[in-house]
């Protein structure tokens, strides 16, 4: 070979180590239901900070609710051989297999919103993001008792009842209402809808066939709180003769208090979590160290503050 041919060889060397992103890295993403307006937030989070860093690519796949299929999703992720998985876990019951899988295989996992089952003893290259929800429940159920001036009868509406979130969310509102400022707001009933909005709907048109009578319905999350709205509206009551209560400051949440029918709702950045699950994802697969649990906090929503988080949503 030619000293100039040895040139242009080094040369065309050197350019695609330029060209080359000096640490790509492909995330594979599992979200336990791609119709959930919430986790599409935090998916969103997700991807617009992996286009922030540089080499990262994401592979995003919907578990539609099915814990098995979350898991098989997880094998294929490590078949393709990606650098770090992220999950936004349908239940806790699947967690540790998906960990065990992802750690046997040496890949990084992150768990987003949902906590693990094994959170306590979550092993190396391993990490969850989220907000406790200890704080969540808490501040709604408070600023509900407030409004009420600690006296009343309330509906609950609960997310999957195998669901962590849901689990600390609904004991949250038991836990303030035994409280001696609180103890005057009885809960009428409670049932599951499913985080979804229709399935609210039907349930509280159920509970607005009897004859109960109530002044308030907390719901874990803005979507069942804006399906019990729609039920009130459909038989011709109105919302703001009873305070609703949400979680999550969704935008379709905010422009329920806009309208004046959700009173309460508390603040779980998605999108904050979405980047710090990424964040977390990426530097583990680069062997960096990162907290074991990583924490956003909640913040409470009302009428008086609700534009600054319009703005943020």
């Amino acid at each position: 070979m030619t000293r100039t041919m040895i040139r242009a060889a080094l040369a065309a060397t050197l350019l695609t180590a330029i060209s080359a992103p000096a640490s790509a890295q492909t995330v594979g993403v599992t979200m336990a239901r791609a119709d959930s307006v919430f986790l599409t937030i935090l998916r969103q989070g997700m991807e617009a900070r992996a286009k922030e860093l540089p080499g990262v690519t994401v592979q995003v796949e919907d578990a539609q609710n099915d814990p098995q299929r979350q898991i098989d999703q997880v094998q294929n992720f490590i078949a393709a051989g990606v650098d770090a998985i992220v999950v936004a876990a349908v239940d806790g019951d699947g967690t540790p297999a998906m960990t065990k899988l992802a750690t046997d295989a040496g890949i990084p996992i992150v768990y987003a919103v949902h906590p693990p089952a094994d959170l306590d003893a979550l092993p190396a290259k391993t990490a969850f993001v989220g907000s406790d929800e200890k704080q969540s429940g808490t501040m709604q159920t408070e600023e509900v008792c407030r409004l009420l001036g600690g006296k009343g009868a309330a509906y609950v509406l609960m997310g999957p009842l195998n669901n962590h979130s849901s689990i600390v969310r609904t004991k949250d509102i038991e836990d303030v209402l035994a409280t001696d400022r609180c103890k005057g707001i009885s809960i009428v009933d409670r049932q599951a809808a499913g985080w979804d909005r229709i399935e609210a709907q039907n349930v509280m048109t159920n509970w607005l066939s009897s004859s109960a009578e109530f002044d308030a319905v907390i719901a874990n999350n803005d979507e069942m709180a804006i399906g019990a709205i729609q039920a009130l509206k459909a038989v011709g009551r109105d919302p703001k003769s009873v305070v609703v209560a949400g979680i999550d400051a969704t935008p379709d949440g905010l422009a329920s208090m806009k309208d004046g029918d959700l009173d309460v709702t508390v603040f779980q950045n998605a999108t904050a979590q979405g980047a710090a699950s990424m964040d977390a994802a990426v530097k583990l697969a680069k062997g960096e160290t990162v907290e074991r649990n990583i924490w956003v906090p909640f913040e409470l929503v009302t009428p008086a503050n609700m534009q600054k988080y319009a703005k943020t949503n």
